[in-house]
């Protein structure tokens, strides 16, 4: 009679207790899926695309503010991201443009190589530097002042990937870079706006023009746009009006410390809006002594002047090296040339002496600018 009554009593509240557990288990479970959801969505925000030629990633940076909107091409990495120092060297190659970058990991990338007769000094510049391997080689387009030389540097050194834009050109100079890229069986991509290279882990570098299709090679010129921590370069190639008014209205990035003038100083580069925009400390002029075009011109000289932009000159000071650790840049120029240079410039004469043989009259040893120059000394017979 006692089990009766109590289990009248305890099943309906065993009965109870079962409902109600069910109902916060299928609570708990309805609360649990928006969560879900909500990390597929983050999944979703965070694609990325990726091919041969481009890396694009669309995240938030982290000095971003709530409900802040990321730049256009907000890519630049934070100075407590970076470690070491990234070295920009701007190759005096005269009247044309070579521009070497090596990351603090000795990564490479080489933007040009100059005129034909200036190849043995870019390739012996990349010697003297240590580079064993081009990573990156970015002909910006098929004049023979940027090109040039780039046959002779696919010769000499392991070669990652190469980029030019889609332009051609019928000169031998073009045809020989096109040669030495199929005898090493490299490809070449198409450089043009949009492409983020896979370079160094810690450094932005974005291909941001050209933008369009444009008549004139110039215009159709790769820029490039350097990050390194705080710091960041701009690569003009010989880029002019048209396509400096198109990056204009692209509303792309174009802030940065240091500028390579466009097309060598020339006044159908570097506007006064296409300046305000890109505020650089820095500019740098790749021009040659002398030069029949004028270049760098008065009215470009006098813009960035009024700017209160320090201006480094190739035809002023020889080579000129920036080093970024990330938050400070340094420069500093150097007159390094090839032997082969010096050699050229010393042109022994022939006089007779008392023994009847003819002796080049040349510089002594120990003014010559390497250790040992005796090869030198040699004596012709006589008639």
């Amino acid at each position: 009679m006692f089990y009766t009554k109590m289990n009248k009593f305890f099943l309906p509240v065993l009965l109870c207790v079962l409902v109600l557990t069910g109902c916060a288990s299928s609570n708990a479970s309805t609360e649990a899926t928006p969560a879900v959801n909500a990390t597929n969505a983050n999944t979703t925000t965070l694609n990325t695309t990726d091919t041969t030629d481009t890396t694009s990633t669309t995240t938030s940076s982290p000095d971003q503010k709530p409900n802040e909107e990321p730049s256009k091409n907000s890519t630049a990495t934070t100075a407590s991201t970076v470690n070491g120092n990234m070295t920009v060297h701007f190759i005096d190659v005269g009247q044309g443009g070579s521009q070497l970058i090596i990351s603090p990991a000795g990564k490479t990338i080489l933007i040009d190589a100059g005129n034909n007769d200036k190849e043995q000094v870019v390739t012996d510049y990349l010697k003297k530097e240590n580079v064993k391997k081009v990573d990156i080689l970015i002909g910006t387009h098929p004049d023979a002042d940027h090109t040039g030389g780039m046959d002779a540097v696919i010769r000499n050194f392991e070669i990652g990937k190469v980029y030019m834009p889609k332009v051609q050109s019928n000169t031998k100079t073009f045809e020989s870079v096109i040669t030495e890229i199929a005898k090493k069986g490299l490809k070449v991509s198409t450089a043009k706006a949009g492409l983020k290279l896979e370079w160094e882990p810690n450094a932005s570098v974005e291909m941001i023009a050209p933008i369009g299709t444009y008549q004139d090679a110039n215009e159709m010129s790769a820029v490039i746009h350097l990050t390194y921590g705080n710091n960041s370069f701009l690569f003009m190639g010989d880029a002019e009006g048209e396509s400096e008014s198109d990056l204009l209205k692209a509303q792309v990035n174009l802030k940065s410390d240091v500028l390579l003038v466009g097309h060598h100083g020339s006044k159908t580069s570097t506007s006064q809006e296409f300046l305000d925009k890109v505020k650089p400390s820095y500019a740098v002029i790749q021009s040659g002594k002398g030069n029949k075009y004028g270049h760098p011109t008065d009215a470009v000289l006098n813009r960035l002047s009024n700017k209160g932009i320090k201006v480094h000159r190739n035809d002023e000071q020889g080579n000129i090296v920036f080093t970024s650790n990330g938050t400070d840049i340094s420069v500093l120029g150097n007159d390094w040339k090839p032997i082969e240079t010096w050699f050229a410039k010393w042109k022994p004469t022939l006089q007779p002496d008392k023994t009847s043989h003819f002796s080049p009259v040349y510089t002594p040893l120990h003014q010559l600018p390497w250790p040992d120059a005796s090869f030198l000394c040699l004596r012709h017979p006589a008639k």
